[in-house]
């Protein structure tokens, strides 16, 4: 079946996030656009994700659990898990690789956990913003622990990318999907060896996607998004 995605979107939760990034806004702007399956993609946090999948789901969308981690190589990675069981257990095994230096809202910008009525139940401790002392090679392992599957973020840009940090894709990650972004330029040879996920990375909820980007999936759940991006799919 055609479904319609957008599966980078940051909550108010990321410092980066705009504060009306709120699980309320974000669900009802993916229902206005006409998306049928988004991810709450929080740097190195899931912490609004479940609030977000249940207000979602009221209105017949998916939330894939994920999250997006910055390695300590700097490079932004999606994190994509089957349930919230798995990403939640994720996050708890996260806690040792963090650097625990107290955020600065006022330099940084708010790091809010919210409620089903967008109310703050938590301002998240932790600099988001900084990278966890975990390699690219040790996350993708342990996020494979949970059953779940890594997308490297928006290769082409020229900040917190594999190719503007590292010049390359590593082969032995063992790759099948990439995410590209929308206004830089890609090398053909690259697009030529993965499947292409294009997504918003929006901080606001205008950025969130219209509905242009779609996957073939067997069926609507989440399962079935991890099995697809776990093998190579040719565009």
């Amino acid at each position: 079946m055609k479904l319609f995605y957008d599966l980078h979107i940051h909550s108010c939760l990321s410092p980066c996030g705009s504060d009306e990034m709120t699980p309320n806004n974000i669900a009802n702007m993916a229902y206005l656009k006409g998306l049928d399956i988004i991810s709450i993609t929080d740097h190195n946090t899931g912490k609004n994700n479940d609030v977000i999948r249940g207000l979602a789901q009221q209105l017949g969308i998916l939330v894939v659990p994920g999250m997006e981690v910055q390695t300590k190589e700097e490079v932004h990675i999606l994190c994509y898990f089957p349930d919230m069981e798995a990403l939640n257990t994720f996050e708890n095994e996260l806690d040792a690789h963090r650097v625990q230096l107290p955020n600065r809202p006022e330099r940084f910008g708010n790091q809010w956990v919210m409620d089903e009525e967008d109310s703050i139940i938590e301002e998240y401790p932790w600099a988001l913003i900084l990278s966890l002392n975990l390699s690219l090679d040790q996350l993708n392992a342990l996020v494979d622990k949970f059953g779940g599957v890594i997308v490297p973020a928006h290769i082409n840009k020229s900040s917190n990318s594999m190719l503007s940090n590292l010049g390359f894709i590593p082969e032995d990650l063992n790759l099948k999907f990439i995410e590209v972004f929308m206004n830089a330029s890609v090398p053909q040879d690259i697009l030529g060896h993965y499947g292409v996920l294009i997504n918003s990375d929006a901080h606001s909820l205008g950025q969130i996607s219209e509905p242009i980007q779609s996957l073939e999936l067997t069926e609507k759940t989440t399962y079935a998004l991890i099995n697809h991006l776990k093998r190579r799919v040719k565009l």
